[in-house]
């Protein structure tokens, strides 16, 4: 018989007896004193089948790993990353798909497809730390997109001038007096500023950020007052930081290499980075870089009030643009259609009398040439566009006409008012609080003692805020096109429709049939001014006409309007160019005339984006290098693993203020963990800054006279992730052929206490030292579970929410943990732990029963004496219970 069918055997006699002992027992009582019994028992007895198999004292620290989730997904993940508030999984893969995935049977939530707009490539994932947003880079089209995770929408998206291979969102932790009253003041422009109108839902905006009703956008995209920053890195030294993951307040330069992996320490005194360099022969290497960003620190509550505040100015011109949007797909070109037909009758026509002296006549006579009557019967087909004008405004009752004439009633009806509504509503809204913004900023700016060491420009930030005048100027303007616009349209069409009705000879309704000398006067000038032949606008646009003046403040274009507004006759212009004092004051804002809407905006965009650039370039290039450590030559056989996946891992302890970096390197060690530390404070002396830990051991903590009886495992490691500050989860092989994959938790306690002291040899590389690092054997216990019939590669984990994820070697095959479930105490759920127990004694066993047949014979003997001891423990343990 086996070691295992006597553990068995004797195991199925104890419970029996317990049993039938408390059979005499009835009622609910002996239910509650059997179970309780039962579930001790259960509990005792797996622990000593543990320690039978994994030797003496392993059986304090049982495995509490729960299998909850298991899945073949069709395409290989190239990314994966644990929400930090809630138990949401997110996976990139191949396809640049982004995946949303519960922890409970790991049920999907919602899935990003790739999309031309956005990118399908997808280099890089990081949480906020509210775990409200998800950033996620794209390689091919160099963005940067944050993500709702509620509803799976594009927030906001800005663009990279680098691809971006990794990213890391901190949250600061550090707490001041300065930043409290900071936090309490954060609504303060609540009290002076409306709520901004929500976009409407009609039109086809990219980002859904302002067209939610009844939710305040800005205020969730910012997130908490608190500050976090999103930290990005990519090819050649490229590092960039973001204040709430939108305003960049720190460009880097200098840092050599592709970055790897990157970590900002909670307290802002200096930023971990992994980087992957050419060596002098040009082989790649692996280093470590330690950044000291000590402006950021000292600056602290400037910092996040500053970047608050531009974070909101960011907002807001995300706001303004898709406002800008929104009007664009307001304005229909129909009545271009128009200016085109007008263009081609001039050409053809055989007379040399002018377009305009053609509607003049018809307006002074109420006769028409045959050409002219041609093209309004025929060519322009206005009779009927004009009869559903006509309709719209004066409810008349005409038969209904076809599709596609219904788009000139649209278009002044709709499409103007549309228009308007958005210039007012948004436009205005929008710029009195970018103005409202700046201006507060630029308060910031003058107190120079705080504000002026992070490169805040007054001189900068009055250009932004005149830019911002310029642009409201310009909207007001385009509201005055538009109101002359519609009433000229109004007249213009009502004679025409009336003209049009007497050359058919039909009946004219009396309500249009009434035209006073100042009704004629009016149309007289609208012709006058829009029907006359333009040869330097056929030069420019092919066309000899604009008859439609809105839609030339929309069209992106540097070129100057067609057709400016008339200043002639304008009081105020008059008096500012005669005045000496009043033309060049810095008082008033420059209206641009000749400019669209567009233009202004894009130049309004570009002062205000130099003017928040100059913070980032100032406390950029204050942030020096203070650690340059090369560790190791990059091995071959890392090229098909995926970037994202490769170690090293870093991580900040937030309590002891420190970083650390876990890797490996198989070429010179294969079986060994390497652990680097040091301080967030660059200055700060950290012992035992690099130790290693050995994974070549006994599973088991047999004595001495049996270790030769029991199975040596030697295991290399193939993945490993902080789980905490004082915890690592790795996942390890064996070296044999039939190689066994298992996820394990590490304490590092023990392995941190190591009193030996590594002295680094500045000139060598890490690797090229390897031998005179501290070691430490490792003695698992039994935090480690085997992950059988499947070969484990990666993990990603999250201490908060205690999950792990464990990815296999095809990227295809993923496991979820729950990693530390806890046994309850109150008799109320020992039925509940009876059954974990059990789960627990099964996997126990069918784990005892591999390999075991080569050890019947001592196994026996030795089993049974141990089993005999523990037989009567229970007995005793029982009789005090019961009693």
């Amino acid at each position: 018989m086996s070691h295992a069918r006597v553990v068995w055997t004797q195991l199925s006699s104890l419970i029996g007896r317990t049993v039938s002992r408390n059979s005499q027992v009835q009622g609910p009582i002996a239910y509650c004193c059997c179970s309780g019994l039962l579930s001790h028992l259960s509990r005792s007895l797996t622990a000593h089948c543990v320690e039978l198999y994994l030797g003496p004292g392993s059986a304090d620290i049982m495995p509490a790993f729960r299998q909850v989730g298991e899945k073949q997904l069709p395409n290989p993940v190239i990314c994966m990353a644990w929400s930090p508030k809630r138990d949401l999984i997110a996976l990139a893969n191949t396809t640049g798909e982004l995946l949303l995935h519960r922890l409970a049977s790991f049920q999907r939530v919602w899935s990003l497809p790739p999309s031309e707009f956005t990118g399908k490539e997808i280099t890089a994932l990081a949480w906020r730390p509210d775990g409200k947003i998800l950033a996620f880079s794209l390689g091919d089209t160099k963005q940067v997109v944050l993500c709702g995770v509620e509803k799976a929408e594009i927030l906001h998206m800005f663009p990279m001038q680098n691809p971006v291979t990794c990213m890391h969102w901190m949250e600061v932790m550090e707490e001041s007096s300065a930043l409290s009253s900071f936090y309490n003041s954060e609504d303060e422009s609540k009290l002076f500023l409306p709520k901004l109108p929500t976009l409407p839902k009609s039109y086809s905006t990219t980002s859904k950020i302002f067209s939610e009703e009844k939710s305040d956008e800005i205020m969730n995209l910012l997130g908490e007052v608190r500050l976090n920053v999103l930290v990005l890195g990519g090819n050649a030294g490229f590092v960039e930081l973001y204040a709430y993951g939108m305003y960049k307040i720190a460009t880097l330069t200098g840092v050599s290499g592709t970055c790897r992996s990157l970590s900002l320490s909670s307290d802002l005194k200096s930023l971990s980075v992994i980087t992957e360099v050419r060596s002098a022969d040009n082989n790649p290497e692996i280093c470590y870089i330690q950044l000291d960003t000590g402006l950021l620190s000292d600056c602290l509550p400037e910092v996040t009030r500053m970047a608050r505040k531009f974070t909101h100015i960011s907002t807001l011109l995300q706001y303004l643009h898709l406002s800008l949007t929104c009007m664009c797909e307001a304005w229909e070109d129909i009545l271009m259609q128009m200016d085109l037909r007008l263009t081609k009758f001039v050409q053809e026509k055989n007379t040399s009398t002018q377009v305009q002296d053609e509607f003049l006549e018809l307006l002074l006579w109420g006769q028409s040439s045959p050409e002219l009557q041609a093209l309004l019967m025929n060519q322009l087909t206005v009779k009927k566009q004009l009869v559903v004008y006509l309709k719209i405004k004066s409810c008349l009752c005409v038969s209904s006409p076809s599709k596609g004439l219904k788009k000139l009633g649209q278009s002044i009806e709709s499409s103007y008012s549309s228009i308007q509504k958005l210039v007012i509503s948004h436009l205005q809204s929008g710029s009195e609080a970018l103005l409202y913004h700046l201006s507060e900023v630029k308060g910031m700016s003058l107190w120079k003692q705080k504000f002026e060491p992070l490169g805040l420009d007054s001189a900068a930030i009055e250009g932004a805020i005149t830019a911002v005048g310029s642009f409201s100027l310009k909207a007001n303007e385009l509201l005055q096109v538009i109101d002359k616009s519609m009433k000229n349209f109004k007249a213009f069409f009502r004679w025409l429709y009336v003209a049009m009705l007497r050359m058919c000879e039909e009946h004219v309704p009396p309500e249009l049939n009434k035209m006073t000398q100042k009704d004629i006067a009016f149309v007289a000038d609208f012709l006058s001014e829009h029907f006359s032949e333009n040869e330097e606008l056929f030069d420019r646009k092919g066309k000899y006409f604009n008859v439609e003046r809105v839609g030339q403040y929309l069209k992106d274009e540097d070129e100057d309007l067609v057709s400016p507004p008339n200043t002639k006759g304008n009081q105020w212009l008059k008096f500012l160019q005669e005045s000496t004092h009043l033309k060049e004051s810095p008082l008033l804002f420059p209206s641009y005339p000749q400019k669209s809407l567009h233009f202004v905006k894009r130049m309004m965009e570009n002062v205000i984006e130099q003017c928040l650039q100059k913070p980032a370039e100032v406390i950029g290039n204050s942030i020096k290098q203070a650690v340059f450590l090369p560790l190791y030559a990059v091995p071959e056989s890392s090229e098909n693993t995926p970037r994202l996946f490769e170690l090293p891992s870093l991580w900040n302890d937030k309590k002891a203020k420190m970083h650390y970096v876990v890797f490996c390197m198989p070429e010179i060690s294969p079986c060994k963990l390497y652990l680097l530390r040091k301080g967030t404070d660059p200055n700060r002396h950290i012992p035992n800054s690099v130790v290693s830990i050995d994974f070549s051991h006994h599973l088991d903590n047999a004595d001495d006279d049996n270790a030769a009886a029991q199975p040596h495992y030697v295991y290399s490691c193939l993945d490993a992730r902080f789980y905490d500050d004082e915890m690592l989860t790795v996942v390890m092989q064996g070296a044999e052929e039939s190689s066994r994959h298992v996820l394990a938790q590490l304490p590092l306690a023990s392995t941190l206490s190591c009193e030996t002291e590594f002295n680094w040899e500045p000139n060598l590389r890490l690797d090229q030292q390897s031998s005179a690092i501290p070691c430490q054997g490792l003695v698992l216990g039994s935090q480690w579970r085997e992950l059988e019939n499947m070969k484990a590669q990666f993990v990603a984990v999250n201490g908060i929410r205690k999950v792990s994820c464990v990815l296999s070697a095809n990227l295809r095959h993923i496991r979820v943990f729950e990693m530390d479930v806890e046994d309850e105490d109150d008799e109320g759920a020992e039925s509940q732990n009876a059954s974990a127990d059990q789960d627990g004694l099964e996997t126990t066993m069918t784990s005892l029963g591999q390999g075991e047949e080569s050890e019947e014979a001592g196994a026996e003997e030795h089993g049974g004496n141990e089993f005999q001891k523990a037989e009567e423990q229970l007995e005793s343990e029982e009789a005090l219970e019961l009693s």
